[in-house]
């Protein structure tokens, strides 16, 4: 019986270890805690991209080049490659790196054109159709549609929002709706805020439903390669 309680009293975990390490915890967080509000009042100062240029590129781009989205996407890359310098920001101008794309019950597919730690700029879209959760993010999220439609509203609404070609659909941090692409619909797709956070959200379905692990690996290296070539030229 000695021995038993002695093996008992060795296993269990120290009441001053637990106390110190949620002290520690709790100083980490305290110090932790300023950097990043300061952080988010300055993150502005990390923007290259101005959602009323893209707004009219995306305008420009289906006037240029009605029904015909692939053309679309060819005058919008070239139209950034020719107004942001590579020593600005880098972009991602291979137009085939295209993956599928499940966030919140929605299913599409995306090219990523640009990632970084406070921006990220895709199109986005289906051939079908879907339908799902926009997610609750820490980004301003911009959709301009190219192609189709694109319906969405907030609980409580009763009548549902329409986004045509030319029409920006604005998400503000914080904000959730139900969305809906009817029909084949495409979208060229502005965030600035911290992308990080909004990745779980982007691959959550994957791990829990899709099971989709090449498109987790394809998703998860693109983003970080795009994300490290900014971090290499001081675009955070």
């Amino acid at each position: 019986m000695a021995l038993s309680k002695s093996s008992d009293s060795a296993s269990a975990p120290a009441p001053w270890g637990v106390f110190h390490k949620t002290v520690i915890f709790t100083l980490v967080l305290a110090l932790l805690y300023p950097a990043l509000v300061y952080l988010d009042n300055i993150k502005d100062r990390f923007y290259v991209f101005d959602p009323p240029f893209l707004h009219d590129l995306a305008r420009s781009a289906i006037a240029a080049h009605p029904d015909d989205t692939s053309s679309m996407i060819d005058y919008i890359v070239t139209n950034l490659t020719s107004t942001y310098p590579s020593s600005t920001i880098s972009l991602n101008t291979d137009r085939t790196e295209w993956v599928f794309n499940n966030a919140g019950g929605a299913m599409g597919a995306m090219y990523i054109i640009h990632a970084s730690i406070t921006e990220y700029l895709i199109i986005f879209g289906t051939p079908l159709g879907t339908e799902g959760h926009t997610g609750l993010h820490t980004a301003d999220d911009y959709f301009h549609i190219l192609e189709g439609e694109q319906w969405a509203f907030r609980p409580g609404s009763l009548h549902k929002e329409i986004y045509r070609p030319g029409d920006m659909h604005l998400m503000p941090r914080g904000v959730a709706k139900q969305y809906k692409m009817p029909d084949a619909c495409f979208a060229l797709e502005y965030a600035r805020g911290w992308i990080p956070l909004m990745l779980p959200f982007g691959f959550a379905d994957t791990v829990t439903s899709t099971l989709d692990f090449p498109t987790f690996w394809t998703t998860t290296r693109v983003t970080a390669r795009e994300m490290f070539r900014n971090i290499f030229i001081g675009k955070i």
